[in-house]
């Protein structure tokens, strides 16, 4: 294995990667190719491609059963399926979000001409802050959507005790916590309703995909009408709706992956301990931290950059990856209350938003899943080794650029 020796080696300065030939990057999850084929397969013999066929049915049964949630209502995605649990909700005025998450959970609001109050995160979970809340409620104040982050939840029991004391909807975004528990039980159980991705980037996926999960019947025949144009029968429209129905071939590369779900945890978890080991010691590099009895699903590597003792910042250090084709991300920068429209509406809000600001100035989401391994994980630990050990003097070379 070539080895990073001296400052002349580094691609930032060089432009030629140490590393050669090697592109460092996490790439989807695709399960049993051949179970998935036969499925395929099955759908062309059928021709039944989409509206809620075997398979889109199975898929939500599956996932009812694996979560032990009453209904399952699967989506073409899940930015969608917020929009649809948002208005079936009968969320209205404004609804308390954290504004470190993805912006698909601020424009899920906006969209439909609610105003997003973004609300600060504790700094070492990153989640929303319960103890923010509170003084954000004004009698406008229709809801809050807690995001689960990392695989790892919020604190949904204070969140539950705030909402139900000032008569709040509690909807959940668990994009990121699919397969994940809280106190022993499952993500999806809580709130009026828990909305998943199935994106491709996601452990398990549709290649485009979402769902919302309730306990709440009433609640699931309305997101079902609202998923499909408001039909309830062939020609009987009931109800205001929109598209948000999945595919066929969505739904099989769904179960597809729900086969191999522990396959790829247990590779994360192997990539996590990895990491954990090649990133211990190094100033100023702080490795997010899972509570193992509450079965995470591991499907985030995030450390955060800390300059002062790091004596290198966060931007530099991607830079420094992304030049030797690790494909590191800053998550979720600089927060939807950084980027437009909510940019110009909300002028005042990095003000009250600390703790957002500087998690966001400092996270970096490093490579994983089945296609990183040891091998990989040992390069980039010792990319960044090098480079902390050796910040001084990269800070200089780049000054001089």
């Amino acid at each position: 294995m070539h080895k990073v020796n001296s400052i002349e080696d580094l691609a930032i300065f060089t432009g030629k990667p140490v590393f050669d030939n090697q592109l460092f990057v996490g790439r989807p999850n695709i399960g049993n190719r051949e179970r998935f084929l036969e499925r395929v397969n099955d759908i062309l013999d059928r021709r039944w491609l989409t509206n809620d066929g075997r398979y889109v049915q199975e898929f939500e049964r599956k996932l009812e059963n694996l979560l032990g949630v009453k209904h399952c209502i699967v989506t073409c995605n899940a930015t969608i399926a917020l929009e649809i649990v948002i208005r079936a909700l009968g969320m209205e005025g404004e609804v308390i979000v954290p504004s470190f998450t993805f912006i698909a959970t601020a424009h899920a609001l906006q969209w439909q001409q609610i105003t997003p109050v973004f609300c600060d995160i504790e700094a070492d979970t990153h989640c929303i802050d319960p103890a923010r809340i509170e003084k954000l409620i004004t009698p406008r104040t229709t809801g809050i959507i807690g995001v689960h982050l990392w695989g790892r939840p919020c604190d949904i029991g204070a969140l539950e005790e705030i909402t139900r004391r000032r008569s709040l909807k509690l909807l959940f975004d668990a994009a990121h916590a699919f397969g994940s528990f809280y106190k022993g039980k499952m993500i999806g159980n809580f709130g009026y309703a828990e909305v998943f991705s199935f994106h491709a980037t996601k452990f398990v996926h549709t290649f485009e995909g979402g769902a919302i999960v309730t306990n709440d019947s009433r609640l699931a025949e309305r997101l079902r009408l609202m998923k499909n144009f408001g039909f309830r029968g062939y020609d009987d429209v009931v109800s205001v709706g929109t598209n948000g129905k999945m595919s066929e071939i969505s739904a099989v590369m769904g179960l597809t992956s729900l086969e191999s779900m522990d396959e790829f945890i247990a590779a994360n978890h192997a990539n996590y301990l990895s990491y954990k080991k090649h990133c211990a010691g190094i100033p100023g590099i702080k490795l997010l931290s899972y509570d193992h009895l509450e079965k995470p699903n591991y499907q985030h590597i995030v450390v955060e950059v800390h300059e002062s003792q790091a004596g290198i910042g966060r931007d530099t250090l991607v830079e420094i990856l992304h030049a030797e084709n690790v494909i590191a991300r800053r998550y979720f920068y600089p927060g939807c209350h950084a980027m437009e429209p909510y940019k110009s509406l909300f002028p005042e809000a990095r003000r009250r938003l600390p703790n957002t600001e500087a998690v966001a100035a400092r996270v970096v989401s490093l490579p994983t899943g089945p296609t990183i391994g040891e091998q990989e994980i040992a390069v980039i630990g010792e990319i960044i080794r090098f480079a902390v050990g050796n910040a001084g003097e990269i800070k200089k070379r780049i000054q001089k650029r």
